[in-house]
């Protein structure tokens, strides 16, 4: 027990990240306990009699009259729903932003496969979990969310209909999709999530957390602080930074007002209604995909307008995501455990990657608002849509060509740095008349952050047959591998070698000698910080 409250764990500010996402998780289970003592998940009919004016003498349900109870009528209800709601959109937001960190700096690589799994599997569950959360007060934005995931069910080919009868208990919108929506919401996906969060955190502990590369950090130890006392003070700190802020929100900022909304009711839809953020991806990709495609296979209708956005886009993209470090794993033949974190620019493929993946989602996203964008920008909607249509196919593939060359070009800028020291700004002349900036050597601590990685190898096929003639196993999966090694590594700049290091070394050492022979005066003229003035019987700094 001791050795494990002494356990170690690194300190930099970008794995605060994951934190953001477990203490918001904490703060979700606080409220959403506050919030079950007062709500009703009941669709019975009733005759609202409340405190809000507006609505009194209205017909709706049992729950988004209890809804109405708790925002008005309960001491501290409204702040504790928004507090809920904020949490729930601050939970996946940094969730999501705590996978980019993952995936940018490879810490998803060997031994930790099996934990980004859980990761991504966290993401999808905290989406349905928001979901199912803000479906319940039935409200009219809430139900035209539940009556489009209906739509989304009888999409489905062949069980659709069956899928819809089962979850609604009969034809939408039933007596029972309240109710039901309530036990998943606080009964079935919490539990998974408390049991994805233990096993996530334990892996993290079993594992050893990730470092950045450092002087005295290597693959085989961790440097930082003990878990107790110095992280647990902080980790117990930043769980109290993060509910004040969310308490913030939750008093200052309005968030799902659903007195404004009204009741569902199945023949109304409001303008300009929008899910919740992370909803918001699927819903433009429903938006721009083309209208009227459909086909008609055995007798059952294929809606492919509504397949791809909703069915089968999402849930690739999940695929995706999870298979990330398998693939890599066996592109690069890799087998050895790693501690330490690469920087992005080390891994130009797997940057530009991430960041093609992000701007199909950013795109996505922001089709899922384009009626709004087309109001406050006094846009026309059909042009939006059309160059969202193109965008979403040639973004990704302008956005991965841009990074990887930005990333290669930074590594050309750290290989200059080790080999000719940083810019100081002092520009210097020579006897010969020529003019050149000055450079001094980066510190033995950048030496060695900028030197910590490996260089990396293509891997090349041995054959296609072997010593006898005979046709080598794999030789076509060992093909596209060696292409996709390529593809990944041939136009990465490798860190320099020891010769290059040494011969850059007694260059400088050679400069230096100069520099302190020639330090006298050349016609009298000095040139300093890119400003040409005369500094008459001022030393020149020489080259």
């Amino acid at each position: 027990m001791k050795k494990n409250l002494r356990k170690v764990f690194p300190d930099h500010w970008s794995f605060m990240l994951g934190e953001i996402a477990l203490w918001s998780f904490v703060v979700l289970l606080l409220t959403g306990v506050f919030l079950t003592l007062w709500f009703n998940p009941s669709m019975g009919h009733i005759t609202y009699e409340g405190s809000y004016d507006q609505l009194r003498g209205v017909g709706m349900s049992e729950s988004m009259a209890s809804t109405l109870h708790i925002s008005f009528d309960v001491r501290g209800g409204l702040l504790m729903r928004q507090m809920h709601h904020w949490a729930a959109a601050i939970f996946i937001a940094s969730m999501m932003v705590h996978l980019l960190r993952v995936a940018f700096t490879g810490a998803y690589r060997k031994p930790r496969e099996l934990n980004w799994v859980i990761g991504c599997l966290l993401l999808l569950l905290g989406t349905l979990e928001g979901f199912t959360g803000y479906s319940l007060p039935d409200d009219l934005l809430s139900g035209t969310g539940v009556r489009a995931a209906d739509g989304f069910l009888k999409a489905t080919p062949v069980v659709g209909t069956y899928m819809s009868f089962l979850l609604f208990g009969g034809e939408f919108p039933g007596e029972s999709i309240i109710p039901r929506l309530y036990i998943i919401h606080v009964l079935l996906i919490p539990g998974i999530l408390l049991a994805l969060i233990a096993a996530h955190m334990l892996l993290l502990v079993y594992h050893k957390h990730t470092q950045w590369p450092g002087p005295g950090r290597t693959e085989q130890n961790v440097v930082g602080f003990p878990m107790l006392p110095v992280y647990a003070a902080k980790a117990g700190g930043f769980f109290f930074m993060v509910f004040g802020v969310i308490a913030i929100m939750g008093g200052l900022l309005s968030i799902n007002p659903v007195w404004k909304f009204g009741p569902y009711d199945p023949t109304k839809v409001t303008a300009g209604s929008q899910p919740d953020w992370y909803m918001g991806w699927p819903d433009g990709l429903l938006r721009i995909i083309p209208t009227g495609w459909e086909s008609v296979i055995f007798g059952y209708t294929i809606s492919w307008n509504v397949l791809i956005p909703i069915l089968l886009v999402p849930p690739l993209m999940l695929v995706i995501l999870m298979m990330l470090p398998f693939l890599e794993g066996w592109i690069t033949g890799d087998k050895r455990d790693h501690h330490l974190l690469q920087r992005p620019r080390n891994a130009p493929t797997r940057t530009a990657v991430m960041v093609s993946l992000m701007t199909f989602y950013g795109l996505a996203w922001a089709a899922g608002g384009n009626d709004i964008i087309a109001i406050k920008l006094d846009l026309s909607i059909n042009q939006i849509t059309y160059f969202m249509r193109v965008a979403i196919f040639v973004g990704p593939l302008i956005a991965f060509w841009i990074t990887r060359r930005w990333c290669i070009s930074l590594q050309r800028h750290d290989n200059e740095k080790l080999l000719h020291g940083y810019e100081t700004g002092i520009i210097t002349r020579s006897p010969e008349g020529a003019y050149a900036e000055r450079h001094l050597p980066i510190s033995e601590t950048a030496a060695y952050t900028l030197t910590a990685r490996d260089r990396d190898e293509v891997f090349t096929v041995g054959g296609d047959t072997d010593a006898s003639g005979v046709a080598a196993p794999n030789s076509r999966s060992e093909k596209l591998r060696a292409r996709l090694s390529s593809w990944m590594y041939s136009h990465n700049v490798q860190k320099p070698t020891r010769a290059e290091l040494e011969a850059a070394h007694h260059h400088a050492e050679h400069e230096a000698e100069l520099q302190a022979g020639l330090d006298h005066p050349v016609d009298g003229h000095q040139f300093d910080d890119h400003r040409l003035r005369d500094t008459t019987d001022v030393p020149l700094r020489d080259h």
